[in-house]
């Protein structure tokens, strides 16, 4: 079916269709390896010093980890405390941009239908205050932005081209502006993404075909809280780094409740432990797989 229709899509740079077939990705990080282990939702320095204290004694690597709370929810002490602890870690630190529908004075995000419009920001005024943001972020150190606006991915990666931010700035683009498909990927990439995050709930032939589409590495939830679909797939873990490696395995969430919360330094404790079962699924049915070292060069770790 739909021959022609896929022939062009192949001319465009895209696989033909889903990937039943599931094949190996054969792709990597620059340093060689096919997985690195990412914890979300890490929202404060001291859930950021548990995770990072309880993942050293369970003899587990976290190669990065997200705030999801907002940067203007942050003191500049908060966010230098947290640069600090990531530095000392050599840890990748993604902070979120404050600024989006879920902070503004929006109506239509709370109804059932406007609810899609997710955390992309309304209005000129709001790219402003999202670009003071990551200009706030850069100031403390930290060099790793989570985006949540095409727009704005576009308007950070020229702001990096043109020395209004650091070169060596990450934009990671978030789960949360709902894309899922190869085209959409391949204009993420033209926008400036240093990688992307699908929906949640993908399967492993539609991943390989975001694989076969782009050479961004790929951020794929392993589990997630009920506030996004409380699934969890650790068993997956392996295959998902075999079709679509490089892959940050984004991991822990299931113990929290949502993404926009505050967490605690027990919270970061139950982060580590549920990190640590995707690294014993992958050691177990993937050992050959190669996961990054802490502090690789091409992370964003704070400066």
């Amino acid at each position: 079916m739909f021959e022609t229709t896929r022939e062009y899509m192949e001319k465009l740079g895209l696989p033909k269709g889903d990937l039943d077939n599931l094949p190996t990705s054969g792709k990597t990080f620059p340093d060689g390896a096919h997985y690195r282990l990412e914890v979300p939702t890490v929202n404060s320095a001291e859930a950021l010093k548990a995770l990072m204290e309880t993942s050293a004694q369970l003899g587990i690597t976290i190669n990065r980890v997200d705030e999801t709370y907002g940067c203007f929810r942050h003191t500049l002490e908060e966010l230098q405390e947290m640069a600090a602890v990531a530095k000392e870690y050599k840890v990748e630190l993604n902070i979120s941009i404050g600024p989006r529908a879920t902070y503004d004075t929006s109506a239509t995000r709370l109804s059932t239908q406007g609810v899609r419009i997710g955390y992309r920001l309304r209005g000129m005024e709001q790219v402003l205050r999202a670009a003071e943001d990551v200009k706030r972020i850069a100031e403390v150190g930290i060099r790793g932005v989570l985006v949540y606006d095409e727009g704005m991915l576009w308007v950070l990666n020229n702001m990096r081209k043109d020395g209004l931010l650091p070169k060596n700035m990450h934009f990671k683009l978030s789960a949360h502006c709902g894309h899922g498909n190869p085209a959409s990927f391949k204009v993420l990439e033209m926008l400036g993404a240093d990688s992307i995050n699908p929906v949640r709930d993908l399967t492993l032939p539609m991943m390989a075909a975001l694989r076969a589409a782009t050479p961004l590495p790929l951020d794929i939830h392993t589990d997630n809280p009920p506030g996004s679909g409380g699934f969890i797939r650790v068993y997956e873990a392996p295959e998902i780094v075999r079709v679509a490696s490089p892959v940050h395995l984004k991991c822990g969430n299931s113990v929290l409740g949502g993404h926009g919360e505050l967490t605690s330094a027990k919270d970061g404790v139950n982060l580590a432990k549920q990190a640590a079962i995707v690294k014993e699924m992958m050691n177990r049915y993937f050992p050959e797989a190669i996961q990054s070292t802490a502090g690789t060069p091409d992370m964003a770790i704070p400066e």
